[in-house]
Order: C-alpha cells, then structure tokens, then sequence
C-alpha cells in the first residue's frame, strides 16, 4: 500500500491520460462501426467482407500492429487510438448488425402498416429494441480498449501502463500491482456506467427491460 500513497498524484494523472485515450477511442469506434452495422444489416451481402476485414485486425497482435502504424503515425496517442479503433471494430459491426437483424419481424410489419419510412422504422423501432445488443458490444469494446491501452505505454502514449512497465524494468511489483489494479478498476467502472447508460437509454426511448 505504500507505493500508492507515496504516489497518488502520479497515478491520477496517468488515470486521466488512461481514459482520455480509451474514451476517444471508444467513441470514434461508435461513430465509425455502429453505422457501418446498420449499413451490413441492410445490405446482406456486404456483412462477410466487412466482418472479414474487421476480423483480420482483431487477430493482428498489438504489438504488430502498433509497429505497422509507428512509420506512419509516429510514436504516442495517434497511433494508440488508431489501433484500439481497429481492435473494436468487430464487436461493435457484428454487434449492431446482429441486433438489429433479430428484431421480430412482426413488429416491423406492423410499423410498416402504420406508415412508417425505413428510417422512422429503423431509428423508432429497431434501434430501441436493439439496445441491449448493441450495448453488449460497446461494453466489450470499451473493457477491451481499456486493457489494450496498457500496452500504448511502451510507445509512449501514457496511461496506466506507465507504472505497469516502469514497475517491470526496476523489479517494482507494488508498481507493477498498483497498475494492473488501477486497469482493472478503471474497466470494471466503465462497464457499471455502461450499464447505467443502457437502462437509461432505453427508458428515454420507451423500452422497458
């Protein structure tokens, strides 16, 4: 417990930089792969390339794939973001695609008699009743980036993981168990606001759990 104590400043400051790269991460992830979700959804066909193509950057190690993006992005944030945009890409597309795909066609049938344009149908119907789904993988996403954003430390973008790999080259496990703590925790609050947001979301639109 002394390391903490001893440090506490340090490890705010490097908690702030933790989840400044893992929000604008996750939030860049949302805007780019959520709609292209909604877009494999609609046109069936493009759901195997664009999964595929999602998929062979998830399996790449981040380590390889940071060194692919240093020559580009140089070292720090840019390439750190990039590669944990990449990294959620799957969980979110499929994620999105899936939940709107098993909406009860029934309903949309009834929407449909209604009046309702595909849009008013997607954003009035489908969306709300997808919450849950899509949620599911901005959650994994968001846990995901969060552990991964550890790793951004060794090229120097910050964060936690600062005291994860300082606390390996001097032999310092409090250090060392002090970051891993500090990742930990900081996921296991991201996934409870998540959730919180969720409930909240679907309240606001009319869908009760």
């Amino acid at each position: 417990m002394s390391y903490p104590l001893a440090n506490a400043l340090l490890i705010w400051r490097l908690t702030l930089e933790h989840v400044q790269i893992s929000a604008v991460s996750c939030l860049l992830a949302i805007l780019t792969a959520c709609p292209l979700g909604v877009l494999v959804s609609r046109v069936r066909w493009l759901a195997p390339p664009v999964l595929a193509a999602a998929g062979i950057f998830y399996t790449i190690p981040s380590v390889a794939l940071f060194a692919i993006l240093i020559p580009v992005l140089g070292l720090g944030v840019k390439p750190t973001v990039l590669a944990l945009v990449l990294y959620s890409q799957l969980a979110l597309i499929r994620n999105t695609a899936v939940g709107i795909n098993e909406v009860d066609a029934a309903l949309l049938q009834a929407a449909q008699g209604m009046g309702m344009t595909d849009a008013q149908i997607l954003w009035r119907v489908e969306v709300p009743l997808a919450i849950p789904v899509i949620f599911a993988g901005v959650r994994t996403a968001t846990v995901m980036a969060i552990g991964l954003a550890s790793i951004a430390a060794y090229i120097g973008a910050g964060g936690l993981g600062v005291l994860i790999f300082q606390g390996i080259s001097t032999g310092n496990t409090d250090q060392i168990l002090t970051g891993a703590v500090a990742v930990s925790t900081l996921a296991l609050l991201a996934d409870a606001t998540l959730s919180s947001m969720q409930r909240m979301l679907q309240w606001a639109m009319g869908v009760r759990a």
